[in-house]
């Protein structure tokens, strides 16, 4: 609190929304509220285990940018809809579903901070409450029609499509990039973009606010996760609060590598040499971000990150303006200057 100035932050891995406002600010602490105690009920289960199982990831905390983002769009009509809040736990259930068989798959052993749910039990028992999840978020669904359900199952095949493609890879002579970003859009943009089209669609918002919210949501989506990328190269881990080089220690391949790799340059061959697989020596982890943060892939990077970012404030022009409005704007500027 600055002065008289209420201010509220919420974060995830760097997305951050600032309320200015005290009325926005307490709206969606409310809302938040409200989502909680649902998300904790409708997990709860007659075998204990189960209900232990599916509250591990829902008690270790987050942020919860979904549903926070659902409320927020339904600020822009009436936010106070019992609808709104099935609707922000259902995409945080399906977020969370998917976290479980994430772990599961990159042979995870912590998430937020506590043990992953395959660590803690095993592989079979994250995969089987992943799918809990998901049936409970079908039950919600189905209490908010036929369309709601028609679109959280696209959004369900999204998800599981760039995860797919994320998993295989580019194909024969594809461009990565084009590949990478086509990977975002399913596994990140897509059900944040549906986090901003269910808030408006229960909160009553005309038709076409709503399609700005889920631009908005589809483009702050595939920012978030680009900015990210950027960095892990790019800050101090004094200043990011994280460890440079994960990517590179886990051989991930993200947006400014790919783009250093088509580099001309004949740095690029010790770099094509350094990314073949993940790097376990720390002196061979700083060569390589040396390396990345003198390439023209960083720059790049920041270009396509600055052009979503753009796509986003294009769709915010939609929107009535006002505190809410103003939230997502500050959202959109900071994910570009975070990066700086």
């Amino acid at each position: 609190m600055t002065g008289n100035q209420h201010t509220h932050t919420a974060s995830e891995r760097g997305i951050r929304f600032d309320f200015a406002d005290p009325a926005l600010a307490d709206a969606v602490r409310i809302g938040l509220t409200r989502v909680e105690n649902l998300l904790r009920s409708v997990v709860q289960s007659d075998l204990e285990f189960v209900t232990e199982t599916a509250l591990h990831l829902v008690d270790a905390g987050g942020k919860r940018f979904r549903p926070l983002f659902t409320l927020l769009a339904a600020q822009f009509g009436d936010a106070d809809r019992e609808d709104v809040t099935k609707a922000a736990a259902v995409v945080e259930l399906i977020h969370l579903a998917t976290l479980y068989h994430d772990d599961v798959m990159d042979e995870a052993t912590m998430r937020r901070g506590a043990v992953s749910a395959n660590a803690r039990w095993d592989n079979t028992i994250a995969i089987l409450t992943g799918d809990f999840l998901f049936a409970h978020a079908s039950k919600l669904v189905a209490d908010l029609g036929t369309e709601a359900g028609h679109i959280m199952a696209s959004t369900f095949s999204q998800l599981v499509t760039g995860q797919m493609r994320e998993t295989i890879g580019p194909a024969q002579g594809q461009d990565p990039v084009a590949h990478y970003l086509k990977v975002i859009d399913e596994k990140t943009g897509s059900l944040i973009a549906t986090a901003g089209r269910f808030g408006g669609m229960f909160a009553g918002v005309a038709p076409e606010q709503v399609r700005a919210l889920s631009v908005y949501g589809d483009a702050i989506g595939k920012a978030f996760q680009i900015s990210d990328d950027i960095i892990d190269i790019a800050s101090p881990a004094a200043e990011s609060g994280k460890t440079p080089g994960t990517d590179l220690r886990e051989g991930v391949r993200t947006l400014p590598m790919l783009y250093a790799l088509t580099d001309p340059d004949p740095q690029g061959d010790r770099l094509r040499e350094l990314l073949a697989g993940p790097i376990a020596d720390d002196n061979l982890v700083d060569e390589a971000l040396k390396l990345l943060r003198e390439s023209a892939g960083l720059e790049q990077a920041r270009q396509t990150l600055a052009g979503y970012a753009d796509q986003a404030r294009t769709a915010l022009l939609v929107l009535p303006a006002g505190p809410a409005r103003d939230a997502l704007d500050a959202l959109t500027d900071y994910m570009v200057a975070r990066t700086y």
